[in-house]
């Protein structure tokens, strides 16, 4: 069915916006379903004041301190979940003296800060900032890092990463498989020491000793694995004419949740583009954001190791001073990770104490 068209709008959507309007897409299942463009004569995020728990969230995720951060015994926190996916902040400062094996869920580890090396049931993998780490549900591994300062944004789903149809862009879009990374075994045979493997299921930790060390596998053959894709090998989808949405920079998919990565890119040519992303009420899914690296130019006042959440059924758009310069910059120079979950994502307590309640008021226009 063609969009029917009502009052005053732009032929297309963010291109050619009429003077004196704020342009809003409305839309169901992400960016992938049907969607309505409504025209305001305000910008939708003009809020005054807030009451209930449904408002948008900043937290400071480097002010976490997860007992890893410290204690190489220790863990690392939960601050965002529901039934679908956990997020976890890890700090590991020094290699873990122990492997572990997450029965709940696979991992996706996004390597924010540190150097290192993850040993694996498959092999070990090398790691550096940029990196996500695709761990298998159950499969035993170890974080070795090389440096102190470390930090691993972890998400932890009940199905498995999966890379998205790519569609009419082709197999060799958004990323060449050939590009990722699997490890060698690499067996430590020669290692009689006594060796622990917690396991989790159920939030809770077993503890299983064994006189050697498990990871014994000389080889390996299948097509389930751990692997590795780093940020810098993700090339964006573009277009010089039009602003996409932020379907098209989606790296995994999972169940109940899809990941995407924004990356530096030339900004929208076209002088009737808008070239800030566009105004939208998150309908379907709850939108989480961590800033990795770069100049976040749709918002004021976001440093690296931030993280935003934008719950269902309120609006989520530019702060007016991005609006504002969207003329003035060419290209984009920002690396971030996107989650959106398709059922709400709940602030844990390790959340809330690193949250800046008043985000909801950095939209307010500097008188």
């Amino acid at each position: 069915m063609y969009p029917l068209k009502k009052g005053t709008f732009a032929p297309q959507a963010h291109v050619g916006i009429p003077a004196g309007t704020y342009e809003e897409e409305h839309g169901r299942k992400g960016f992938y379903g049907k969607s309505a463009h409504l025209y305001h004569a305000h910008p939708p995020t003009g809020w005054i004041r807030f009451e209930g728990k449904l408002r948008p969230h900043l937290f400071d995720l480097n002010r976490l301190a997860p007992s890893d951060c410290g204690d190489p015994y220790g863990m690392p926190v939960a601050f965002l979940g529901n039934h679908d996916v956990t997020l976890y902040v890890s700090r590991r400062s020094q290699p873990m003296p122990f492997y572990y094996r997450n029965a709940d869920g696979d991992e996706l580890i996004f390597v924010h800060r540190g150097n290192g090396t993850i040993e694996t049931d498959f092999g070990p993998l090398s790691f550096e900032p940029g990196d996500y780490l695709v761990v298998p549900r159950a499969v035993t591994y170890r974080l070795v890092p090389e440096t102190r300062d470390n930090f691993f944004l972890i998400i932890q789903s009940c199905t498995e990463f999966e890379p998205p149809d790519k569609g009419l862009l082709g197999h060799h879009a958004l990323y060449d498989p050939g590009v990722v990374t699997v490890p060698e075994p690499d067996a430590h045979l020669d290692d009689s020491r006594e060796w622990e493997v917690r396991i989790k299921v159920d939030d809770e930790i077993s503890k299983v000793f064994y006189p050697f060390n498990p990871l014994d596998v000389v080889g390996w053959k299948g097509d389930l694995t751990v692997w590795k894709l780093n940020m810098r090998d993700i090339r964006p989808v573009m277009s010089h004419r039009a602003h996409l949405p932020p379907s098209a920079h989606s790296t995994f998919v999972t169940g109940g949740a899809v990941v995407c990565s924004f990356l530096p890119r030339p900004l929208e040519q076209d002088a009737d583009a808008l070239k800030v992303p566009f105004f939208h009420r998150n309908t379907d899914y709850d939108e989480f954001i961590f800033y990795h690296d770069g100049d976040f130019f749709s918002k004021d006042n976001i440093k690296p190791g931030y993280a935003t959440l934008h719950p269902r059924g309120i609006h989520h758009g530019p702060h007016p001073k991005a609006l504002a310069n969207q003329g003035k910059k060419t290209h984009t120079d920002e690396y971030a990770v996107m989650l959106d979950g398709l059922n709400p994502i709940h602030v844990l307590p390790a959340g809330e104490q690193v949250e800046w309640p008043d985000y909801w008021a950095s939209w307010k226009e500097k008188k």
